[in-house]
């Protein structure tokens, strides 16, 4: 029978430990990693064949459409910063600009992390006047 495993992305060590009390006990692994070392990590193809190897849903999470893997540590709540509202125009164009100065300009890519096809990528930098020559030379933070 497959060991679950439960990875915990978080800068706080708090969560992390909070993490191992509740899950340890259950036979569950805990995998933890700073959010710079998750986000280097997914940038080299080893680190994400080894997280997606036996890792069904993972598999699906890192480059599909179902995100449904990604849960809140239980008895937190996500916490978002008091702004305006934004639209979902907005929303969507910031999230299409920033996959895009993540995959450097490569729009393939881009289209594939959004989980959207390559047309509809292109229809929509062209709608909101996306550059995506100006995201090669952007620097991912």
């Amino acid at each position: 029978m497959p060991r679950t495993t439960v990875y915990v992305v978080s800068d706080e060590a708090e969560v992390v430990e909070k993490a191992k009390a509740y899950f340890g006990p259950q036979g569950i692994t805990i995998t933890s990693y700073s959010s710079n070392q998750w986000r280097e990590g997914l940038e080299q193809p080893q680190f994400r064949s080894q997280l997606s190897a036996g890792t069904p849903a993972l598999a699906v999470g890192l480059g599909g459409t179902d995100r449904s893997n990604v849960l809140p540590f239980p008895g937190t709540t996500p916490s978002y910063p008091e702004t305006k509202t934004v639209t979902m125009e907005e929303l969507e164009s910031k999230a299409i600009e920033a996959a895009i100065v993540q995959h450097r300009g490569n729009l393939t890519e881009a289209a594939k992390a959004l989980g959207i096809g390559r047309a509809t990528l292109y229809r929509k930098v062209k709608q909101f006047h996306i550059d995506p020559s100006q995201a090669r030379k952007k620097r991912v933070a």
